[in-house]
């Protein structure tokens, strides 16, 4: 993708980047790319603009002929052409895709995931895609609740750290491959949030299981916020009326791969946001007892 210094900074704003993920993603130095972006080098090399030009190599490139993948009752893909999107049998989803293009579970990326229509909700990882169906009534509830309960406390403490509740795109890994939703999350580092979405791994998750996302949230999800350096990750099972706690360290010379510390919590005993060195918990029993009159 050939891009002028000018496309290369509406792309940067549209995406909400700042220089230093734009470093990080292009490879090149952070004093280089304040100096092109910034105007103070007049005439930056060829190869230093297309590094910068790359960071935005995901993007559909416009095309005339769109090409829509339909199922008919078989089950069976055929292409048509077609002015709407389409329903593909594997997880529920609506994507876009050129005849010559269309890539299959483990390759989608961040251009597939844009492409989606906005009332569509879908998590990628690691290049598959997860239909997200809609939360049962206590879901939201709780997932409401905590991100209230966070705010507040964050608030009145005068802290730096930002509280987020979903729908709310995290680009976890900083790659193409990989955007996902928690319920609710902390950021602390406010560089990492851009206009469109959270660039890098919060520092606290909390995912409220549903019977469709489980097996990803206990499993899958455990693993990439570990590795992507989410600090506290918390899963809460309302059907077993529990919270499982994950800690992970960072790693060092000792523990490379870092640490994890686990801790299940009844929902009859407060939940310490250890964050924040346990100056706020989250007491469930009181906020279930509250939707109890929500029939199961």
């Amino acid at each position: 993708m050939e891009l002028t210094i000018e496309e290369i900074k509406q792309k940067k704003a549209q995406r909400g980047l700042t220089n230093e993920q734009m470093a990080k993603l292009s490879g090149l130095p952070l004093a280089t790319v304040q100096k092109v972006l910034g105007g103070t080098t007049k005439s930056p090399r060829y190869k230093t603009v297309a590094a910068l030009a790359a960071v935005f190599s995901d993007e559909p490139e416009k095309e005339e002929k769109k090409v829509y993948r339909t199922a008919g009752e078989s089950g069976v893909l055929r292409d048509s052409a077609g002015p709407s999107y389409a329903l593909r049998p594997d997880h529920g989803l609506q994507i876009k895709r050129t005849i010559n293009s269309y890539p299959r579970q483990g390759s989608y990326t961040l251009a597939d995931y844009l492409a989606l229509p906005d009332d569509q909700r879908a998590e990628l990882i690691d290049g598959v895609f997860y239909d997200m169906s809609s939360p049962s009534m206590p879901h939201q509830l709780i997932g409401g609740d905590i991100y209230a309960i966070l705010k507040a406390y964050i608030k009145s403490h005068k802290g730096d750290c930002i509280p987020f509740a979903a729908p709310a795109d995290v680009q976890l890994d900083m790659d193409s491959r990989t955007i996902v939703q928690p319920d609710v999350m902390i950021v602390c580092d406010r560089k990492k949030i851009g206009y469109a979405r959270i660039f890098g791994a919060p520092d606290f998750i909390v995912e409220v299981l549903s019977p469709s996302t489980r097996m990803k949230d206990m499993l899958i999800k455990s693993v990439k916020y570990k590795v992507a350096g989410v600090r506290e990750y918390w899963i809460v099972d309302l059907k077993e009326r529990n919270v499982t706690k994950m800690l992970f360290g960072t790693p060092n010379e000792e523990e490379p791969d870092g640490t994890i510390r686990i801790e299940t919590f009844p929902f009859e005993k407060p939940v310490p946001v250890s964050l924040f060195d346990g100056g706020v918990s989250i007491n469930f029993a009181e906020l279930m007892e509250e939707y109890a009159f929500i029939e199961n």
